[in-house]
């Protein structure tokens, strides 16, 4: 999308519950016009089945609070089924936009979007703003439900695991995991990366209560289900069929049938993102150069 003459960038903030959602990117099917359109979806101008995204569907909110054409683009490309509490999703609008004002914009997006998301903020940005360049870091939340009986009312939420699980030990294979790693065996393949080079910030396993275990997982970008194959890998140590240092070995073996599986996507949630703080600044002088050039600027691809 170009503009002439000025321009004004916004950034949202968005959570969203993943469960009905065919995750965050735009996604579109050709159909014949006869073909039952699946729940949620709709058809564009040229008959494509346009499947229900979260991209889509706030992206159609906001085209219609600011009356103009937009493109929205959010920091983390979320798979079906995963959640977030924090995602960013930028657009860019001519400076004289018409529609709700500023202070009015989360509230109009709001009044068009479905009760499965939510934008819990929008602010004006720098021009440059990129979410994916600017972002540094990133944190996940993985949920487990450990009980011989299946969840019910966080069925939705989190994972559940009918055996106990030496948390100790889960923790003492996730302190494997931080700092700079090659990660390719926490990777699916045809991840599309360059490099599988990331800095895990922190991995941090906790037990708030008899039945909940999460690993709470940061880094400065992730590769595809990365988080989810962290996860699993933790899982089997907490089982006892991996032991800490297991961990470590998968790690430095950079092959994938050394990790641990790849767990379902309902316990994921993006918890937070953090940017260079001159790239939200409107009238910074100081924005720095984005971190990735176009062939790598997805960060890692679909961050789950």
């Amino acid at each position: 999308m170009r503009y002439r003459g000025r321009v004004a960038r916004y950034a949202l903030t968005i959570a969203y519950d993943g469960t009905d959602f065919h995750g965050w990117q735009k996604q579109y099917r050709a159909a014949p016009p006869e073909a039952p359109l699946p729940e949620g979806a709709e058809r564009d101008a040229s008959g494509r089945i346009v499947l229900r995204t979260v991209q889509s569907v706030v992206e159609r909110a906001v085209r219609e609070s600011v009356r103009e054409p937009v493109e929205l683009r959010g920091a983390s490309r979320t798979d079906a089924g995963v959640h977030a509490l924090a995602q960013c999703a930028v657009f860019t609008t001519s400076d004289e936009r018409q529609g709700a004002p500023d202070d009015r914009l989360a509230m109009a997006i709001n009044a068009r979007l479905p009760d499965d998301a939510l934008v819990t903020e929008a602010r004006r940005v720098h021009p440059t703003f990129d979410p994916i360049g600017h972002c540094v870091a990133k944190g996940y939340r993985y949920t487990l439900h450990v009980s011989p009986d299946r969840p019910l009312w966080n069925r939705h939420y989190a994972h559940h695991v009918h055996v106990p699980l030496d948390v100790d030990a889960m923790r003492e294979g996730a302190s494997r995991l931080v700092g700079q790693h090659d990660f390719a065996a926490f990777a699916a393949a045809h991840h599309g990366r360059k490099s599988t080079v990331r800095t895990v910030l922190a991995c941090v396993v906790q037990q708030p209560n008899d039945t909940a275990i999460t690993i709470d997982i940061s880094g400065d970008g992730f590769l595809y289900n990365m988080v989810r194959i962290v996860a699993g890998t933790l899982v089997d140590v907490g089982r006892g069929r991996m032991t800490p240092d297991d961990v470590g070995a998968a790690l430095a073996s950079l092959d994938r049938r050394n990790a641990g599986p790849t767990l379902p996507p309902q316990g994921l949630r993006l918890e937070w993102i953090r940017h260079h703080p001159a790239s939200l600044d409107p009238n910074a002088t100081n924005v720095p150069a984005t971190r990735f050039g176009p062939s790598e600027d997805e960060n890692g691809g679909a961050d789950d």
